[in-house]
């Protein structure tokens, strides 16, 4: 370790940049040197030796660190774009109560609102329903108004 642990500890950070990671580096490093020792033969000086372990054990880390899915802290600071479960609930209690609103509507209001609430203009729901489209217009009026007050509290009292 005196004689090369300075190579090995450059080695590994060579391969490994995350300091925690770098540390098991350098275990698994010094643990690969240890159980390789035995088999050096002596046709190469032992600097040469120790470093091809370390370099084929550091490009192992590399491997598995690569299949791996990369692994980032949580910040829980970050802004979410998915709604908070109070806003999914306020969003799916005011779909059903405009859902209620509809079909509380005459049939002849209920029509026009909810092909208006489809994405429909008035003039293609007046062609869909073989209506003036003044009248289509007129029906929107007051559904609209009738929406309004079955949806805005405050307008019910």
């Amino acid at each position: 370790m005196a004689e090369h642990g300075a190579m090995l500890r450059r080695i590994a950070s060579a391969y490994e940049a995350d300091r925690e990671r770098r540390r098991e580096l350098e275990q698994d490093i010094l643990l690969a040197v240890w159980r390789a020792l035995p088999k050096h033969r002596g046709d190469a000086p032992l600097r040469h030796f120790i470093a091809r372990v370390a370099h084929n054990r550091a490009v192992t880390h590399v491997a598995r660190e690569a299949a791996e899915p990369r692994r980032q802290p949580l910040d829980e600071a970050a802004p979410s774009d998915a709604p908070t479960p109070h806003e999914a609930a306020e969003a799916r209690d005011l779909h059903d109560r405009l859902a209620d609103a509809v079909r509380a509507l005459p049939l002849p209001l209920r029509q026009p609102a909810l092909l208006t609430l489809e994405g429909f203009p008035p003039a293609e729901i007046a062609e869909m329903l073989g209506l003036n489209a003044n009248v289509v217009s007129i029906r929107l009026t007051r559904a609209k108004a009738a929406l309004r007050k079955a949806m805005n509290p405050e307008a019910r009292s």
